[in-house]
C-alpha cells in the first residue's frame, strides 16, 4: 500500500512509519517541526526511515499548505499530527491547539473527500472522557473533556464523523491511553523522570501521586493503529486503545526506583489545571473488532524506555 503518516516526526508518528516500511509500504511523511518541543530532537527520530528508498519525508504544515498534492495514490492516511499537551493548553497557547488539532484536521479531511482512501485513521485521545465517573471507560462512555487540549482533540473526532457521514471519508477513531516507549517526548512524565534519575535531580510530582493512568507501551499502540487502518467493520468506528498497565503514580515511582535501583528523591508540586484523576480503557470493542491485544507489560516496557534514556543522553 501507499500510506501517508503526518506527525510522522514525533513520538508515535516515527515508531508506526518505521513499521510500515518494515512491512512492505511506501510511506509519505509530513511534519511541520513545530517548536512545541526541540525539532532536532523529532529529526533524530527519522534517521532511520531516511534511509529508506520507499520513504519521502516532507516538511509541511497542515494548516496552510496544498494538500492534495500529497494525497495521490494514497489507499491509507494515518492522521497523528497535533498540539500535544494538556498543561500548556491553556490562555495565550491555546490558538495553537485551535489551529494544530482543529483546522489541520479539517483542511486534511477536506483534501481527502474526493481521493479514493481505504482508510484515515485519526490518532485520538483518552483526554476527552476527562473526570467520566464510570469506569472503565468504554467508547460510549459521555465526554467530558477538562483541558483546552482535549476539547481540540474531541473537536476533531467529530469532524472525522462529520466528514464520514456526509462526504463518505472512511475515517475510524483511535483513543490513545498514556502512551510510553523508545522517543517519548521530553515533556511527557517517564521522560521527565528517567532523564531527572540519570541526571541525580529531584523528580517532579504533581499531586499527591495517587492519581492513576492506564499506560500503553508505544508498540502496542502502533500494532492497533494498523489494525484500525484494515480491519473489517472498523469504518465509522471509534476505539479505546490502551495497556492494561493501570497503576497509582506512587506505585509507578516505586517500580522505576526498582528498575534504575535508585533511591528517588521526590519534589511534590501542586496538581495541574486539566489534569485527570484516573484513566482506565475497557478495550472490549478494539479487541472484538481489531484484535487489539497489548502484549508488553509496564515493567518490560518501563525498563526499554530506561535504556533509550541512558543511550539518548
Amino acid at each position: 500500500m501507499k500510506c501517508l503518516v503526518t506527525g510522522c516526526a514525533g513520538f508515535i508518528g516515527s515508531h508506526l512509519l518505521e513499521k510500515l516500511l518494515a512491512q512492505g509500504h511506501d510511506v509519505i511523511g509530513l511534519d511541520a517541526l513545530t517548536p512545541y518541543y526541540d525539532p532536532d530532537f523529532k529529526r533524530r527520530n527519522l534517521r532511520r526511515a531516511l534511509e529508506h528508498e520507499r520513504f519521502q519525508f516532507v516538511e509541511i504544515d497542515l494548516t496552510t499548505a496544498p494538500l492534495a498534492t500529497w494525497l495521490q495514490d494514497v489507499e491509507i492516511v494515518f492522521h497523528l499530527a497535533g498540539q500535544p499537551g494538556v498543561r500548556r493548553s491553556w490562555g495565550p497557547s491555546f490558538a495553537g491547539y485551535t489551529q494544530n488539532n482543529v483546522l489541520a484536521t479539517e483542511r486534511l479531511l477536506y483534501a481527502c473527500v474526493d481521493a479514493p482512501l481505504r482508510r484515515f485513521v485519526f490518532a485520538g485521545s483518552s483526554s476527552v472522557y476527562g473526570d467520566a465517573p464510570e469506569m472503565p471507560w468504554s467508547e460510549t462512555t459521555c465526554p467530558r473533556p477538562r483541558s483546552p487540549y482535549a476539547i481540540t482533540k474531541l473537536a476533531a473526532e467529530h469532524l472525522c464523523q462529520a466528514y464520514h457521514l456526509d462526504f463518505g471519508v472512511p475515517t475510524t477513531v483511535v483513543r490513545y491511553f498514556t502512551v510510553y516507549g523508545p522517543r517519548q517526548r521530553p515533556d511527557m512524565a517517564f521522560h521527565r523522570f528517567f532523564r531527572a534519575i540519570l541526571e541525580q535531580q529531584a523528580l517532579p510530582v504533581f499531586g499527591n501521586g495517587l492519581q492513576s493512568r492506564d499506560f500503553t507501551y508505544v508498540d502496542d499502540i502502533v500494532a492497533g493503529t494498523l489494525a484500525a487502518a484494515t480491519a473489517d467493520g472498523a469504518v465509522g468506528g471509534m476505539f479505546n486503545l490502551g495497556g492494561g498497565s493501570r497503576i497509582t503514580l506512587n506505585d509507578l515511582l516505586t517500580l522505576m526506583a526498582r528498575i534504575t535501583g535508585t533511591s528517588l528523591r521526590i519534589e511534590r508540586q501542586a496538581p495541574q489545571a486539566g489534569d485527570v484523576r484516573h484513566t482506565w480503557a475497557d478495550i472490549t470493542r478494539a479487541r472484538q473488532v481489531l484484535g487489539f491485544q497489548p502484549q508488553v507489560d509496564l515493567t518490560t516496557g518501563l525498563r526499554r524506555e530506561w535504556a533509550w534514556i541512558q543511550s539518548a543522553y
